[in-house]
């Protein structure tokens, strides 16, 4: 039970063990944003460094007793922000529960706690000859606890699918402390309801994940890398659709347009806009990733300006490729403040999609970036705006966002929905989009998710102001 007689902060520093808990002005600081450029107001009340399940336990016992928010953090590399702690908000980070505890070739599969970077446990698959599938674009920072909670893509996600896929099973605490294990480690498995895959991509509002059993596949014999360059983006998409529709399932097809290449060879020194307007990446692996390779490239030397092949991603040509796609975001971030869409349409739209982006970035006089997991319909539509930002923004968001940002964004969104997707297909709600997901959802649908995250956190503790 709770001592009444404590203030908040030294109520969590002393459920913690030393040195767990902290509300150093720096500390809290340094952990209070993600990645998404969202800036909440106020202050959170400090970070909780959880390195066992019992510490998170403590955490969300002392939280629900005294009614103070949770914000759970992994790297910080959200895009959505849901890792953009509020005012009064415990900042529960998971960074320190970073260990492989088991990694099974017979049964092929991982058991690891959350904060593994999601690189790290792919090397470490890839030692024992298998592979941890996922790849999102953050993959050397980002945690797995992370991409969990956002059910995060990637650019193998045309062949693998998104972290939803490989995850097998999960060890959660709920808002009142409690340890639940959802899902198991065999691949086949309907007892009950699938409890694993809705808290995969809930975003922290229906309990913390503290443990994961997820799925390996066998590390790919060979991997083939293509680039390609267009004189448009729709001439690229137009490319990838042909080469989808000769049956290849290619592992990778990640586009960048005009703006964005030119971005890249600023920050890296590249010369990738020195061969078109549109830059495409293909990879094929596995067994027959040679003669995929054979196919994928007829294709695109009968419509792209410029062909590029490397034989494996060990060669030193299909790396650099490989980190010019990688450098998109960071490139971007030297520009000015980025807003990062993640829109998604069924594939045969996405030129369609690509084209109205361009016009409301002409019609608002907004800078818009695009990059696209090409393959399965999914863009990036990247609003830049000046890090001074201006007035504008909805009530109570930000007051640094531009109203013709803004004006931008809701267009966006529109155009995803009026063409068939969806206003996320791998970043998540957060706090960014929650004002256009009743749209998406309908109101009896949205009504009972709402229900559904009452029931798990009656108090509402968890990411107050996120997701749904």
């Amino acid at each position: 039970m709770t001592d009444r007689r404590l203030t908040a902060g030294e109520a969590f520093a002393a459920v913690l063990p030393g040195g767990r808990w902290s509300q150093d002005d720096a500390v809290v600081d340094a952990h209070r944003l993600d990645r998404s450029g969202w800036h909440p107001p106020g202050r959170p009340l400090g970070v909780a460094f959880a390195h066992t399940v019992d510490d998170v336990r403590a955490v969300l016992r002392e939280a629900v007793a005294r009614g103070v928010p949770v914000t759970v953090r992994g790297a910080g590399t959200g895009l959505a922000g849901g890792a953009a702690a509020p005012d009064g908000a415990v900042i529960l980070d998971l960074g320190g529960m970073n260990r492989i505890r088991e990694l099974s070739v017979a049964d092929a599969v991982a058991v690891v706690e959350p904060g593994v970077i999601t690189d790290d446990l792919d090397r470490a698959a890839r030692a024992v000859g298998l592979t941890y599938s996922p790849d999102p674009a953050s993959s050397a920072i980002s945690t797995v606890g992370g991409n969990i909670a956002t059910n995060a893509g990637g650019l193998r996600c045309a062949k693998y699918g998104v972290t939803r896929e490989s995850v097998l099973g999960l060890d959660v605490v709920l808002a009142d402390g409690e340890l639940v294990s959802s899902g198991r480690r065999t691949v086949k498995g309907v007892a009950g309801y699938d409890l694993t895959g809705l808290f995969v991509g809930s975003e922290g509002t229906l309990g913390v994940v503290v443990g994961a059993t997820l799925r390996l596949r066998p590390a790919p014999r060979r991997t083939v890398t293509l680039a390609a360059f267009f004189d448009s983006f729709g001439a690229a998409v137009d490319a990838v659709t042909e080469i989808m529709a000769t049956g290849i399932v290619v592992a990778m097809a990640e586009l960048l347009d005009g703006p964005t290449m030119r971005a890249v060879d600023a920050a890296t020194g590249s010369d990738l806009a020195t061969s078109g307007q549109a830059f495409l990446l293909v990879q094929t692996d596995g067994a027959g990733a040679g003669d995929e390779a054979d196919a994928v490239e007829a294709v695109l030397r009968g419509r792209a300006r410029a062909v590029r092949r490397s034989a494996d991603t060990t060669d030193p040509a299909a790396a650099e490729l490989l980190a010019a796609r990688r450098a998109a975001l960071p490139a971007l971030e030297r520009i000015g403040r980025v807003l990062i869409e993640d829109i998604a349409v069924p594939r045969s739209r996405l030129a369609r999609a690509a084209a109205r982006i361009a016009e409301i970035g002409a019609d608002t006089g907004v800078q818009i970036f695009t990059i696209a997991h090409a393959a399965d319909g999914n863009l990036h539509p990247i609003i830049v705006v000046d890090r001074t930002g201006g007035a504008g923004g909805p009530a109570g968001e930000t007051d640094e966002i531009p109203a013709e940002a803004w004006k931008a964004a809701d267009l966006i969104f529109q155009t995803a929905l009026d063409l068939g997707g969806t206003v996320t297909g791998e970043h998540g709600i957060g706090a960014l989009k929650r004002r256009w997901l009743g749209a998406e959802l309908g109101t009896a649908n949205h009504s009972l998710q709402q229900r559904l995250r009452r029931l798990f956190d009656p108090t509402g503790i968890l990411s107050p102001g996120r997701g749904l």
